[in-house]
């Protein structure tokens, strides 16, 4: 079996949030694709059937398209799950890059078992490695330069953690995870804010860090008299909603004119794989992209017929 070392340092981490989140939805998903076992299956592998129900059967993950590994730890907590029947073996790791028609991970166990559990393993491995593969072009695309490579809010509801895991598989960073972490004001607030006749962007940035002190603090803006005000104001970063990449190029130059490094300042707004080279060459710090997650097509993957046995 080939593997892949990954090109990208380290590996990572798949943690408390990770677990518990890949437990509740392998745990529906086995109950959505088994209310009542597998027909099929039971019927050609049960006691006194035609294959036996001691046939043993050896499978091999395949990609059919290039890409990056994610999800192997979900594979074995489903497996696990499932009754622990099913061993899943090969040292391919998550964020390795694979090749198109060579098997990097093995499924062996009782046939029906394998069998069974063949969709619902194909389903998270290939979400995963789909959001790990479109997470790597964009940072592929980012190399040589300084912009940090981030993911937004727009995830799978239900899926966050290992939507957001996978986009450090796939070689960027992960934004905020929810809205208790750090603080954002958005276009929307300000919208209201400035509707009510309750001040301006100092005086929200101000408001915000006196309630939440400590927070990491971003403010949101729209336009160059946006900018420098908030500019002005005590923020640790300050993000471009769709700024054309000169007047990225215009705010860097301002930031680093007066206030050289800080905030940072953040490019967002609808930034496609093939101008982030461009927006990335403006010196801009972050690069979010919401399409990492919310656009990224699943990974082509199968699992295929290595050998059988018993029965």
């Amino acid at each position: 079996m080939h593997e892949i070392p990954s090109p990208w340092p380290g590996r990572p981490d798949f943690g408390e949030a990770e677990k518990a989140e890949a437990l509740w939805l392998v745990r529906r998903a086995l109950r959505e694709d088994l209310p009542a076992g597998d027909r099929t299956t039971e019927s050609l592998f049960g006691r006194g059937r035609v294959g036996g129900e001691s046939a043993r059967l050896e499978a091999a993950f395949v990609a059919r398209a290039a890409g990056v590994l994610c999800g192997r730890p979900v594979l074995e907590i489903l497996y696990r799950e499932a009754g622990g029947e099913v061993q899943l073996g090969g040292g391919a790791a998550d964020g390795d890059a694979l090749r198109p028609g060579e098997p990097f991970l093995t499924a062996s166990g009782p046939a029906a078992a394998v069998l069974r559990l063949e969709r619902t393993a194909l389903n998270f491995l290939q979400r995963l490695s789909g959001v790990a593969s479109t997470t790597r072009r964009h940072a592929e695309a980012l190399g040589g330069t300084r912009a940090r490579l981030l993911d937004t809010r727009k995830t799978t509801p239900g899926w966050r953690a290992l939507e957001k895991y996978a986009v450090r598989a796939g070689g960027g960073e992960n934004h905020r995870s929810s809205l208790s972490e750090a603080v954002l004001l958005k276009d929307n607030h300000a919208a209201v804010l400035r509707a009510l006749g309750r001040g301006g962007l100092r005086q929200w940035a101000a408001a915000l860090r006196d309630a939440v002190p400590g927070a990491f603090l971003e403010v949101e803006v729209e336009g160059r008299e946006d900018f420098l005000e908030a500019l002005g104001a005590e923020v640790d970063a300050i993000l471009l909603d769709n700024f054309p990449t000169e007047e990225i190029l215009w705010a860097v130059r301002e930031r680093d004119a007066r206030r050289p490094g800080k905030p940072l300042l953040e490019a967002s707004g609808g930034l496609r794989l093939e101008r982030l080279r461009e927006v990335a060459a403006t010196g801009v710090d972050r690069i979010s992209v919401g399409a990492l997650t919310h656009s990224a097509a699943a990974l082509d993957i199968g699992l295929d017929f290595v050998k059988a046995s018993g029965g």
